[in-house]
């Protein structure tokens, strides 16, 4: 009964919800279709051969409208809807650890500052072997968050095994409010006045945790500023909006929006006063960097405020609104384009949506080329066009006639249409095959954990009150690489010198990051990988140029 109650009211609220909208619209459209969808789900369910789910149904008709529109109006069932409201509110109730499974165990690679596990004294490297009392070893890690995640308040038990410990550790672990980082590392480059800044992701609490993470860094002597967007998926744009402010001038156009309806037509100035406004600045920006990270990167290049440096962004120029429906759930529908300063969007097509999430459409350019670069290729196409030549067959060739060009503040030419081309580009390094098997088995956690447990156990009293000394003069020396090695080939790793010789740089640099991330946190694990960043290390040389064009002296 509940269940046709249920399709009797969405038959009402459809009935009505078509009446409503009639007169807006022609008769023959949004009522006539919204009736033959009930129609054909009312015949479905009393006719067909099985008993069917009449909401997963549903939902699946509405994933289907939603696709027909573009890649970003998407559908988020009442349980994804928990996992999104975490990302974006910056928390979620729980323990307070990161864990991986390793050896079929939960293992924790850290527990969270300030979380109830750190208060009760759980360690990186603990095993979680039972979950009130049922045993863990073989969950899957899908199943972990559902056994440790709850309503703060709560409690969960659970029994862990700890290096040099006999006997089963028992905790009674009362589950809290967990803040979720979006600043996930900054720091000064040792030595400099440079100081880096890495953001994960735009949730509620991005702005003020990039404050605060300046304010340090200022206090530590920072006069210049890498502000790392790689890999960041975007999140809201207001904090987009109050992170650029903080670099840009009062009065200047941050971003603006357009849509259909004049009521989301949306301006963002800059209110003035940032504290920042005057620091030299180098945006890094990736493949993996889209929409609030593409608004900041181009309107820093737009209004000449800045350098970017990296590779062509994600190319995602639109701007959704989430609606929620009775039941938790909800749904985000495109309502905008967005525009940066200079009047680009950066959309990428989307008429081939498998092509679409494959990156097409991005403008990619070889190694150390850069935007004048590129303006001159076209150019030289565009007179050999006219000339009657064939146009190159290089792999670099640009199609002219699909990148709209712009100007910035101080007239550099910059690209419209798929993504932000920076300024430099230069691509991250790779690792080889041998670097790659190690990294899909966890092979630097587990060699780090048992490092530190055993004959490493002296850096924890050598070095955790001086983390810079650790940074300075610890090194992986012979004696661990070949601990590490025998571990490794235990786990089946085929052990070709020849290519640990090609990457021994990064497999070194890898396992002291990581007995940091154990001893530390992320934060100190991001500042030893930084060494290695060929992107980093290029926007530090970039500085000049970035005065330069924003005209700071």
């Amino acid at each position: 009964m509940k269940k046709y109650a249920l399709i009797l009211a969405a038959i009402v609220g459809g009935v009505f919800l078509g009446f409503y909208l009639q007169p807006l619209i022609s008769e023959d459209n949004i009522y006539q279709q919204i009736k033959k969808f009930q129609d054909i789900l009312v015949t479905v369910d009393k006719n067909y051969v099985e008993t069917v789910d009449t909401q997963k149904l549903v939902e699946a008709a509405i994933r289907g409208m939603l696709e027909e529109l573009d890649p970003h109006s998407v559908y988020i069932s009442a349980d994804e809807m928990k996992r999104v409201d975490e990302d974006f509110q910056g928390s979620f109730e729980g323990i307070g650890v990161e864990f991986d499974i390793i050896n079929d165990t939960i293992t924790i690679v850290s527990p969270i500052p300030g979380g109830p596990s750190e208060a009760l004294g759980i360690l990186s490297g603990d095993k979680i072997v039972k979950i009130d009392s049922v045993n863990a070893v073989g969950i899957s890690r899908a199943d972990v968050p559902k056994k440790l995640k709850g309503p703060k308040g709560t409690q969960v038990a659970v029994d862990i095994v700890r290096s040099g410990s006999k006997e089963l550790l028992h905790f009674n672990i009362t589950r809290d409010k967990i803040p979720l980082i979006s600043v996930y590392g900054s720091f000064l480059i040792d030595g400099s006045d440079i100081g880096v800044v890495q953001v994960n992701r735009f949730s509620a609490t991005t702005h003020k945790e990039m404050m605060e993470a300046l304010a340090d860094l200022r206090a530590k002597g920072m006069k210049k500023l890498v502000l790392d967007l790689r890999d960041n998926p975007g999140g809201y744009l207001n904090q987009a909006y109050l992170m650029a402010d903080e670099f840009i001038r009062g009065g200047d156009t941050i971003v603006y929006t357009k849509g259909r309806r004049p009521e989301f037509d949306e301006v963002y100035i800059a209110a003035g006063g940032g504290e920042y406004e005057d620091i030299p600045l180098v945006v890094l920006i990736n493949a993996g960097s889209a929409s609030a990270s593409e608004i900041v990167s181009g309107a820093i290049q737009d209004l000449d405020r800045g350098l970017i440096v990296g590779t062509t962004s994600f190319g995602k120029g639109l701007v959704q609104r989430q609606f929620k429906s009775f039941d938790g759930s909800a749904y985000r529908l495109t309502i905008s384009k967005y525009y940066t300063p200079s009047g680009r969007c950066i959309q990428r097509s989307f008429k081939d949506k498998d092509e679409y999430r494959h990156l097409a459409g991005r403008l990619e350019l070889k190694e150390g080329s850069y935007i004048e670069d590129a303006i001159k290729k076209i150019h030289d196409q565009v007179a050999n066009f006219n000339i009657g030549k064939e146009p190159s067959k290089d792999k670099d060739y640009i199609r002219f006639d699909s990148l709209p060009l712009y100007h910035t503040r101080s007239n550099r030419l910059v690209f419209g249409g798929g993504g932000i081309t920076p300024d430099y580009i230069i691509k991250r390094d790779s690792i080889n095959k041998l670097s790659r098997d190690i990294w899909s088995k966890n092979m630097f956690f587990e060699f780090a954990n048992n490092y530190i447990h055993g004959k490493g156990n002296f850096i924890k009293d050598k070095y955790q009150i001086n983390y810079l000394d650790y940074i300075r003069n610890f090194e992986v020396n012979d004696d661990i690489i070949n601990d590490f090695k025998k571990l490794a080939e235990a786990k089946g790793v085929l052990w070709d010198n020849d290519l640990y010789k090609q990457d021994q740089d990064f497999i070194k640099i890898a396992i002291k990051a990581t007995i940091a991330r154990i001893l530390w946190n992320d934060n100190r694990s991001y500042q030893i990988y930084a060494s290695l960043d060929n992107q980093l290390s290029k926007a530090i040389e970039l500085f000049p140029e970035a005065v330069k064009i924003s005209r700071l002296h």
